[in-house]
């Protein structure tokens, strides 16, 4: 059977933000979104997930989960077989771009929680069009199932995260960038950036997406992530 797939969600989403892909990748081969629970710092949260993984795999995150999926590298680099990081990047906050985030945490715990989280991913992070109402409706179910507490663990997490290029550069495993053209969160210019961290890492560019490709063009989502999965492994 071919190696399962492990895919980490992004800030305030759940696994329908991967659905297309569990439902046509789901075919070949076991696929488990798992949760970004478990503590407040992305360490946390792996030390949480990784008795409950497989014993190898390959790793997709998107966003925070790309940030979990790097840690996740850092700590069990030979549990990983391959590594997909989506609409990511590998760098610590600032000390301003954390306290920028600090009233988000406020606003949620008003009562403002569908605001609060429209903050972090707005709607112009997405592709143009009418698609990206109904993809921001989608982040907004998912973000009220997870809730409050949630929201403030995961909002710590991004703020308190590590510098991760040096695990980036030790990463031998076939590595897929995959980022959506227009998205203005994570753009592209950031994932050369990763390209020139991973020798040999492929990076795809997905037009007509902006940070949420998996559903905002979920087809060629799924056949980015099929060819990466269906790659040879190559000796570094």
């Amino acid at each position: 059977m071919a190696e399962p797939l492990v895919l980490l969600p992004e800030f305030m989403c759940d696994a329908r933000l991967f659905l297309p892909q569990i439902t046509a990748l789901g075919r070949d081969r076991p696929v488990t979104v798992a949760p970004l629970a478990g503590g407040e710092r992305v360490e946390e949260i792996a030390s949480h997930l990784l008795p409950q993984l497989p014993q190898r795999f390959a790793l997709g995150g998107l966003g925070l989960g790309g940030m979990v999926a790097m840690e996740i590298l850092r700590r069990a680099p030979d549990r990983v077989a391959r590594l997909a990081l989506m609409d990511t990047e590998p760098l610590a906050e600032t000390p301003a771009q954390a306290g920028e985030r600090d009233p988000l945490i406020v606003r949620a715990r008003s009562g403002a929680l569908d605001a609060a989280v429209a903050e972090v991913i707005r709607p112009d992070h997405l592709a143009p069009g009418p698609g990206r109402f109904e993809v921001m409706a989608t982040l907004a179910e998912m973000a009220r199932g997870l809730g409050v507490e949630a929201f403030t663990r995961q909002i710590r997490a991004l703020q308190r995260r590590r510098d991760q290029q040096a695990t980036l550069r030790r990463c031998k495993v076939p590595t897929l960038l995959l980022c959506g053209a227009e998205d203005t969160l994570m753009p592209v210019k950031r994932h050369v950036f990763l390209a020139e961290l991973i020798p040999g890492a492929t990076l795809r560019v997905i037009d007509g997406a902006g940070h949420l490709p998996p559903l905002e063009v979920p087809e060629d989502t799924t056949e980015a992530l099929s060819e990466w999965l269906s790659a040879p492994f190559v000796l570094r």
